[in-house]
Parts: C-alpha cells; sequence; structure tokens
C-alpha cells in the first residue's frame, strides 16, 4: 500500500520540482477568490472594532473637552472658552508616523493541509495578511508587503499593489523574511507557520528589533500538525529538502511529537516576549475572524 507523503509535521501534497512554481501559479490564479473571502472576513469584524481614532499628537481636529486639572494652559482654546463658562481643551487625533509592514510565509511546507474540507496554511495566511491589510487601509493606516520594494501607501490603489505584490511573493520560497531595514517605530506582521528552527527565527526577528521596530507574528498552524493523527506505517517527507523517514508505529512518537511541539512553541514565546513583540496562534480548522481581530487589536496605536 502506498504510503502518504507528509511534510515536516504532517501529510502534504505531492509537489516538487517544478511543481513549485506551479502550485504558485496556481495560488495566483486563486487571488480573486481569496480577495473576495479577504473582504468578506474583514466586512464580519468591523462591528467588533470600536476604531483606530485616538487622542495624541496630530494637526487633525478631533473633539473638544473641558479643562481638567494637569493640562497645559497651551492646550486650552479661547476661541471655544469664550463661548461658555467652562474652559475647553482642544484635542487633535493620533497620528501614526509608522506604518505597517506585512510578511506572508509563501515556502513549500505552507501548501500542506491535512483535510480537503479545510484551507492549505498558504491560503490561510494570505487571505488573513489581505484581511488585516483591508482593515488598516480602512482605518487611515499605510501599509506595504516587505520586501515588495513599494513604500507603505495608503488607499484603495495602496491595497491593489499590495495584493499584486502578494501575488507575486507566491513565488517565493524562504520560511522567514528577509532582513531590510525599516524605520524606527515601524510595525511589522509576520504570518506563516513558524516552524523554522528557534535559532533562525530569534535571529530574525531580532534584527528587525533592533532597529526598534515593534512585531506581531501569526503562527498559522494545520491540526494535523498539534495532534499527529496518523496511526501505523507512515514515511514522512519534507518538501524543502528535510529529506524523508518511515515511521513504523506512529502512535508510539505521538506523546515526543507533542513534547517537542509545545517546546517549539514555548520557546517561540519566550523569544518573542523578550523582545517586546507579540505572538498568537491560528489553526485552520477554525474560523478565521478570531485572529484577525486579535492580530488588529495587537496593531492599534498606542494611547496617548
Amino acid at each position: 500500500m502506498r504510503t502518504p507523503r507528509i511534510d515536516r509535521f504532517g501529510v502534504s501534497p505531492d509537489r516538487a520540482g517544478p511543481a513549485l512554481r506551479r502550485g504558485a501559479e496556481e495560488a495566483a490564479a486563486r487571488i480573486p477568490e481569496l480577495m473576495v473571502e479577504a473582504d468578506r472576513i474583514a466586512s464580519s469584524v468591523i462591528a467588533g472594532i470600536h476604531g483606530r481614532r485616538r487622542v495624541g499628537r496630530g494637526d487633525t481636529f478631533w473633539q473638544f473637552r473641558q479643562y481638567q486639572p494637569g493640562d497645559s494652559a497651551q492646550s486650552i482654546d479661547w476661541r471655544q472658552t469664550a463661548k461658555s463658562r467652562f474652559a475647553y481643551v482642544r484635542e487633535t487625533e493620533w497620528e501614526a508616523a509608522q506604518s505597517v509592514w506585512i510578511w506572508c510565509d509563501a515556502s513549500p511546507s505552507m501548501r500542506f493541509r491535512s483535510d480537503p474540507g479545510w484551507p492549505d496554511k498558504q491560503q490561510r495566511a494570505a487571505v488573513l495578511a489581505l484581511a488585516v491589510a483591508i482593515l488598516l487601509v480602512r482605518g487611515g493606516e499605510r501599509i506595504a508587503l516587505l520586501g515588495s520594494g513599494l513604500a507603505p501607501d495608503q488607499g484603495r490603489g495602496a491595497l491593489e499593489r499590495f495584493t499584486e505584490c502578494v501575488v507575486r511573493a507566491l513565488a517565493e520560497e524562504s520560511s522567514l523574511p528577509r532582513v531590510e531595514p525599516l524605520p524606527r517605530h515601524a510595525r511589522l506582521v509576520i504570518l506563516g507557520d513558524l516552524l523554522s528552527p528557534l535559532a533562525e527565527i530569534e535571529r530574525t526577528i531580532r534584527d528587525f528589533a533592533a532597529m526598534g521596530v515593534a512585531g506581531h507574528l501569526l503562527r498559522v498552524i494545520d491540526p494535523a500538525e498539534l495532534s499527529l493523527p496518523y496511526n501505523g506505517r507512515v514515511r514522512f517527507e519534507g518538501l524543502e529538502d528535510e529529506g524523508g523517514v518511515v515511521i513504523g508505529r506512529v502512535g508510539n512518537i505521538r506523546e515526543d511529537y507533542a513534547g517537542a511541539m509545545a517546546r517549539h512553541r514555548e520557546g517561540l514565546g519566550a523569544i518573542v516576549r523578550s523582545l517586546g513583540w507579540t505572538v498568537a496562534s491560528h489553526v485552520t480548522d477554525q474560523p478565521p475572524q478570531t485572529a484577525l481581530l486579535a492580530l488588529h487589536a495587537a496593531l492599534a496605536p498606542p494611547e496617548g
């Protein structure tokens, strides 16, 4: 009986060599479908978002409020105050001096799904990247795809260019983003399975953090990569030159496998926390809206 081909942590499609390029082309052909899904998901979470407008430094008027002890005299709007017996402060809307860069893992292992009823990891990561880009653009933020060579921009045109860049990036095979200079206080979103060795992940995000970049990681995982649900004799074969191995009784290694995955997750969390970044996980059999809301909240501008 033919044993299934699987990636580092689960059963995978049979892709190698030229098939990788075909996979990228097939994913690119799905972009209109992905964009529709991303827009639907983004629209469905709008009701759960209370807006990104915040008080802070900026030029755009937001509101008047009564003067409070501790406010500077320079903040008083004397014209508005003259209309009332109370002193009023003129507040401006917080303006983001920084922009948001987004990077989506399109490496071969991301094309894995353990059930035909679920999206593969690449599809889900791409949809979430597009959805968060939609929310950011609607909130007046500037976005760019890391590695595209384009400067962050706002508006519908920026979203269209971002989508085109995602299509081109589907041909990439890197599991982690290439480090490139970003402005201090920029924000970076990395979406992928984050199954690379912890030392490589730490080196990458530490280089970005050293620039003063605030980072947010979303770990996109297939359910089988968490539970290793296979039984009997299974051939595990990687899609990224990891080689292959035959396990006679998969059930005998399930506990050790779960421990290794837990240590990897905990190690990733420790690295991220040490740098002041955040990390969250999303499993592809779960609705994407929860992950999108959490990611949007992590990207919220600071108070005051």
